[in-house]
């Protein structure tokens, strides 16, 4: 097995087995849009499809709040993260909350 952690949306690894639960993990993070992307973003809002300066924002929220899910597993003795779920909020003035989390495991191959 690598050093990194491992995560599944689903409550399984293939070809591992779970030996301990280690607890509730999650990482989180509250992210600003900023001046410039809100604002180019507020103008291609009014037209329809994809607003990519939203997405682009959006898209790495969740990738650090991934990291930040790793890095707690691995400190409560983790080495997989399962049930992953990403929740999101909005905090008002600019502000989203971005979440992710899941359960902690310690795995090892199945053999």
């Amino acid at each position: 097995m690598t050093d990194e952690a491992m995560m599944s949306t689903t409550f399984d690894l293939p070809g591992y087995r779970v030996d301990q639960t280690m607890g509730m993990c999650w990482g989180v993070l509250v992210r600003s849009v900023g001046f410039a992307k809100g604002f180019t973003g507020s103008f291609k809002a009014l037209a329809a499809g994809e607003v990519k300066q939203y997405t682009d924002v959006v898209d790495e929220a969740r990738k650090e709040a991934v990291e930040r899910l790793m890095a707690h597993a691995k400190s409560l003795g983790g080495n997989a993260v399962l049930g992953v779920r990403f929740d999101s909020s909005d905090m008002g003035n600019g502000l989203a909350e971005i979440l992710a989390y899941g359960t902690a495991v310690k795995v090892s191959p199945s053999n």
